[in-house]
């Protein structure tokens, strides 16, 4: 990332004489710059000191626009050719799957759509457990289709009970439910931690650049730009050490954001690595229409066997006195899983973001050498011509370390180490957090679910996806209305941005967040998401 090219700070005007002549007073009423004979009254040092302010706040804010422009504009690209992705899936399927499967889909088209539109939400952030939407998918359409693939039989709510129940030995939809949870999990958690993690990045910036300046700062400053000219050598620039020292210290608390930025922006570039492959993000989120066409396809092939399993372990269902008679001819979908999706898209965007992502991982321990090199006039070396603070002449003490704690004995800035500014402070715990999801999501985990099964002894890899604590009752047509509450949504990106299905807005953290906040504050444990 190119670093922020903003004007230099624009040095004062005498303003305060009214011809080429400059009033030469006693400086003993200075109560910031040295008390030495002065062109400045205690008014105008106030306004300097002020104005001195004002523009180091408003350089900072300068400096991290491009950061935040570079992280808001890789968002943008990642969400449009993730949900391009999904979109493309999704349209696919309504414009193959009628001629390929006729009533077996234009009779359940709500099923797949609710679907889509739960993968979405997922992605967008939504409070849902991906493996049981999934789950429940599956287990809603296995009793839909054999319903229509018997339409000469009653299948009252209690058959279809049991069915679900011997869903999982049988494995109706073959091998489809538990590839796609496998693959869809890892892919979708991957990328919506990605997307999140841009976000966080892009709000820290924003937060911690309108973090003001204490007062010690301000008196700093003041004497760094301006009390050369109350002091009659306004053509004196700041010594770089001096420079780099007050602004240290100015900076100190947004320097200990590095270590915490730097375990982010190393966590980003990682997981990367989960959008190639066969269970990468590119193959999986547009292709789960053909993972739905498998499934189907391999429900028609084992109808018979099936039926004759369900019998055996169910009985023998109802005859439906209303039925046709003779069972429809069915058509059939052959939609063949594509080997190589086009990934040139998806390469060029991470090759990008990966050089970028790099380039501001100093952004924070840089921003005293930035600025003081770019927006404080400094004098390009240190010798006798430089403004040390008290005069023209050398700079002397040496500069201070990064961060807070090393801020102990600076010699411009009185900083107080026992203080932490809080602002910055919970920013930092929001980088803890982002970065231990963007982990979990490399294990291929969802930080929100860390229980969650991982493996195919049970949920969607037997065939149907339901679990028995799901399978063992009616499904709720209506559960999954009620889950679609945004908890993690996606930082910079309002909802009418994405998919306008899902909840607009992010509401309050939960409990377990706010639980996680103490542990880390405390720094007990690990954090760990419910």
């Amino acid at each position: 990332m190119e670093e922020a090219k903003v004007p230099r700070l624009p040095q004062p005007a005498l303003s305060y004489t009214q011809s080429n002549k400059v009033s030469i007073i006693e400086g003993e009423h200075l109560r910031i710059c040295p008390q030495g004979y002065t062109c400045c009254t205690s008014e105008m040092e106030e306004n300097l000191a002020n104005r001195s302010r004002a523009e180091l706040e408003t350089a900072l804010l300068d400096s991290s626009r491009t950061l935040q422009a570079t992280l808001a504009a890789q968002l943008r690209s990642f969400d449009d050719h993730f949900q391009h992705l999904l979109n493309d899936s999704e349209r696919a399927l309504q414009d193959t799957f009628p001629s390929a499967f006729g009533e077996l889909y234009t009779q359940n088209a709500k099923a797949f759509r609710d679907l889509y539109t739960e993968l979405r939400l997922y992605y967008r952030g939504a409070n849902l457990h991906l493996e049981d939407a999934l789950a429940e998918f599956w287990a809603r359409l296995l009793e839909r289709l054999f319903r229509q693939l018997h339409p000469q039989l009653l299948l009252p709510d209690d058959y279809l009970d049991c069915l679900g129940k011997q869903a999982e030995p049988l494995r109706p939809f073959g091998d489809a439910p538990r590839e796609l949870r496998l693959r869809a999990t890892r892919a979708f958690v991957a990328t919506r931690s990605f997307v999140q993690g841009l976000g966080v990045a892009g709000d820290v910036v924003r937060k911690v650049a309108q973090v003001p300046l204490g007062p010690e700062c301000s008196r700093a400053v003041m004497k760094l730009l301006y009390c050369a000219h109350c002091l009659g050598v306004p053509g004196a620039r700041p010594c770089p050490d001096y420079c780099r020292n007050v602004l240290k210290g100015c900076l100190a608390n947004q320097a200990d954001l590095d270590a915490e930025w730097r375990n982010l922006l190393d966590s980003m570039v990682l997981i990367t690595d989960k959008f190639w492959g066969p269970a990468g993000a590119e193959n999986v989120i547009g292709s789960v229409h053909l993972w739905l066409a498998e499934a189907i396809n391999a429900l028609q092939d084992n109808r018979d066997t099936l039926t004759a399993k369900v019998i055996q372990g169910c009985g023998n269902p109802k005859v439906n006195p209303h039925s046709p008679g003779s069972e429809e001819k069915r058509p059939r979908g052959k939609l063949a899983l594509q080997e190589k999706p086009p990934a040139g898209v998806l390469e060029k965007l991470v090759s990008e973001a990966k050089a970028q992502l790099r380039d501001a991982q100093d952004f924070w321990i840089s921003l005293p050498g930035t600025l003081c090199s770019e927006k404080m006039a400094m004098s390009a070396s240190s010798d006798d011509r430089c403004w040390n603070g008290m005069a023209k002449g050398r700079y002397l003490p040496e500069v201070m370390g990064d961060g807070l704690a090393n801020q102990i004995n600076n010699p411009e800035v009185e900083v107080d180490i026992t203080k932490p500014d809080m602002t910055i402070r919970q920013q930092i715990m929001q980088l803890k957090i982002m970065t231990n999801r963007l982990r979990s999501a490399y294990n291929g985990e969802d930080a929100d679910f860390q229980d969650a099964s991982d493996d195919g002894s049970s949920s969607s890899g037997s065939g149907d996806g339901c679990p028995e604590d799901i399978c063992g009752r009616r499904v709720n047509k209506k559960s999954s209305s009620s889950r679609t509450t945004l908890t993690h949504a996606l930082p910079g990106l309002s909802e009418r941005e994405g998919q306008k299905t899902s909840a607009t807005g992010c509401p309050q953290p939960c409990m377990a967040l706010l639980v996680l906040l103490l542990i880390l504050l405390l720094s007990v444990a690990r954090p760990r998401w419910r």
